[in-house]
Parts: C-alpha cells; sequence; structure tokens
C-alpha cells in the first residue's frame, strides 16, 4: 500500500464539513441543468431507450458531483424520464438524514416530446 492510500484510510473525526465543503444545492442544480440540456437536447421519447438514457444521465450527473469540492459526500442520483403528453405528474422522496450536513438539489427537463427530473442527494460520510 502506498502512502497516499494509507492516508486515505487514516481516520479523521471529522464530524461536520467545514463551511467551504458543505453541500450547496444551487451548485448541484446547476450542474444537473448542464448535464441535462447536453443530453436531452433535441432528444425524442423513446420508451425502449429510456432505462438506459436514465442511467447514463445518472452516471454522468454522479460523475460531475465528485468533480465539485464535497469531500467525504456520498452521492444518490435519481433520474425519471416521462413522455409528454400534457398531463401533470407528481414525485416525492422521504429520507431520515441529517439536516445539517445533507441535503439536494433537483432541476427539471422539458420539451415537446418528454420531461425529466433528476435529483442529487448528498449525504456527509462521517
Amino acid at each position: 500500500m502506498s502512502d497516499e492510500e494509507t492516508e486515505k484510510q487514516e481516520n479523521t473525526y471529522v464530524i461536520r464539513p467545514n463551511f467551504q465543503h458543505k453541500f450547496r444545492p444551487a451548485a448541484v442544480k446547476e450542474c444537473i441543468h448542464i448535464v441535462l440540456n447536453e443530453e436531452l437536447s433535441g432528444k425524442e421519447y423513446d420508451g425502449e431507450e429510456t432505462a438506459e438514457l436514465c442511467k447514463r444521465l445518472s452516471n454522468e450527473i454522479k460523475k460531475k458531483l465528485k468533480e465539485l469540492p464535497y469531500d467525504r459526500y456520498k452521492f444518490v442520483v435519481q433520474v425519471v424520464i416521462g413522455e409528454q403528453k400534457g398531463e401533470g405528474v407528481k414525485m416525492a422522496c422521504r429520507s431520515f438524514w441529517d439536516a445539517d450536513t445533507d441535503n439536494y438539489a433537483q432541476d427539471i427537463f422539458m420539451n415537446d416530446s418528454l420531461f425529466c427530473v433528476a435529483a442529487a442527494f448528498g449525504v456527509f460520510y462521517y
């Protein structure tokens, strides 16, 4: 094991992120917004490829979040895509977490053919 790997595994006894490294929903929402617009602009709804597209979008969002300075955060990303038919959709989530350190952000993309809701949850790892 190298010295760098050993350092990563040592206990730090940090139970709260410092102010600069706290999960910021506005920055996370911007990351989600960029990914959704890049990947979904001009796309038509196709039920056959929706599952793979959701997986690709969630992986891309998680990759972008890992570039942000959120040390010791675990990310959960959920993406839902549906066909745009003018009907309403309601979504909700419920979780048990530390309101002081954990948070989430979401963004919505819509065009004439589809809608997409993406949510990213950041949970501080004690």
